[in-house]
């Protein structure tokens, strides 16, 4: 038996035919199934017979108010965060101030590919009267023209640098207070613990990035930085910081190290800057710089113990010179030699001269001019006595002084 095209077009239009008025019944009971349902649920929920509750939010949608949503449903959410870090950010953050170093004068010269304004931050530590002292960075400062600060709110008000101080990479500056709204709370950064939280505000990169907010640990404390003023390859100075995994970039440089409280705990001076070094931030600890700080406001300079004298490591003179022109005996190859003395300084009056040798102070061993810098600022104040052990011509000899309270 065989199939005839007639016959199988005519089956065919029928079937699809059955097929159409199924589809149309199907849509008319889906659309009055879904009316059904928007009509009863409302109804149903104020009746409390199903599990959740049913009301319309600001908005106008429909909320689930026992937050029995399906997981696929959108929800706007609005939140007021309030934290202990949101809270000292708020405290501290109205403090911190950009700092622009003007290295030119000439306006037309500095937007036409002259040398550029350089940017840091600083820290309102002090309202007084109708000023306001804000502290920063010595470097941020260097060879400045002129300075202006940036306040929070986008004023711009000139300042005067009152004094710097290099070995402490610390400045101070003075602005008109008129503008001034908050002033930082300085904490105890003795009292810090390693893996406590901290907050770094700043600027960095300047302007664009003005009050910038980055959260970290105290890291590591009482780090020992060697630092190289002069750039001649000899280390003039160990500077005694705090290390932060707080980000800390060009531009932060001045900004606030701030605890939990809001307090500053550390004035931020550097970044170890390395392509395998990430996550080391430094600070310099606020306890430390409070007394510099004093100083630099008050005497324009800090005021540490004077000796008058010129000075020389035993270690970077060649050993032949060390035996015939200081005359050291050969198993003496450290100390502090004297290049010149001031006159009527504390060490003319105690009978130092050139060519001697500083080999201890207050019996303690002096090896270099590091560690004698470092007895001095650290261990003595001005007024006190010093006793020095010194070579002269091979023979060991001992001498007192008074210090005075100028500068070495």
């Amino acid at each position: 038996m065989g199939y005839y095209d007639q016959d199988y077009e005519g089956r065919y239009k029928k079937q699809k035919g059955n097929k159409g008025g199924l589809f149309l019944a199907s849509l008319l009971g889906a659309i009055l199934g879904a009316l059904l349902v928007i009509v009863a649920i409302p109804q149903l929920s104020n009746l409390n017979v199903l599990p959740y509750n049913i009301a319309p939010n600001e908005s106008g949608q429909t909320a689930d108010n026992n937050h029995n949503q399906d997981p696929g449903t959108t929800r706007n959410v609005s939140l007021n965060v309030t934290s202990d870090i949101t809270q000292a950010v708020e405290k501290a953050g109205d403090a911190v101030v950009g700092i622009s170093n003007i290295q030119t004068t000439n306006f037309w010269s500095e937007n036409d590919g002259g040398e550029p304004a350089g940017t840091g931050s600083g820290v309102i530590y002090k309202k007084a009267g109708d000023r306001a002292y804000v502290v920063t960075n010595h470097h941020v400062i260097a060879g400045a023209r002129s300075l202006e600060v940036s306040l929070p709110d986008g004023a711009k008000v000139p300042a005067e640098l009152l004094g710097s101080d290099v070995l402490t990479d610390l400045a101070v500056l003075e602005i008109d207070g008129k503008e001034v709204k908050s002033v930082a709370e300085f904490g105890n950064s003795e009292a810090l613990n390693i893996g406590e939280p901290v907050i770094a505000i700043g600027n960095p990169l300047g302007p664009i990035f003005s009050g910038s907010v980055t959260q970290g640990i105290i890291s590591g404390l009482e780090r020992t930085i060697p630092v190289d003023i002069n750039e001649d390859g000899v280390v003039d100075w160990n500077a005694e910081v705090i290390q932060t995994d707080a980000a800390i970039n060009p531009g932060n440089s001045g900004g606030a190290l701030v605890n939990i409280q809001g307090q500053v705990i550390g004035i931020n001076s550097m970044k170890i800057a390395q392509q395998a070094v990430e996550g080391i931030g430094l600070t310099i600890p606020i306890t430390f710089a409070q007394p510099i700080i004093n100083d630099l406001e008050e005497f324009g300079e800090v005021r540490r113990p004077y000796m008058g004298i010129d000075l020389r490591s035993v270690n970077e003179i060649a050993a032949y010179y060390q035996q015939e022109a200081l005359k050291l005996p050969r198993d003496v190859d450290y100390g502090v030699a004297i290049v010149g003395v001031q006159p009527n300084s504390p060490a003319a009056q105690a009978g130092l001269q050139e060519m001697d040798v500083i080999v201890e102070m207050d019996g303690g061993k002096i090896t270099d001019v590091l560690a004698l810098r470092k007895h001095l600022y650290n261990e003595k104040e001005i007024g006190e006595q010093l006793t020095i052990t010194y070579y002269r011509n091979g023979r060991l000899q001992e001498a007192t002084m008074t210090l005075t309270g100028e500068s070495l």
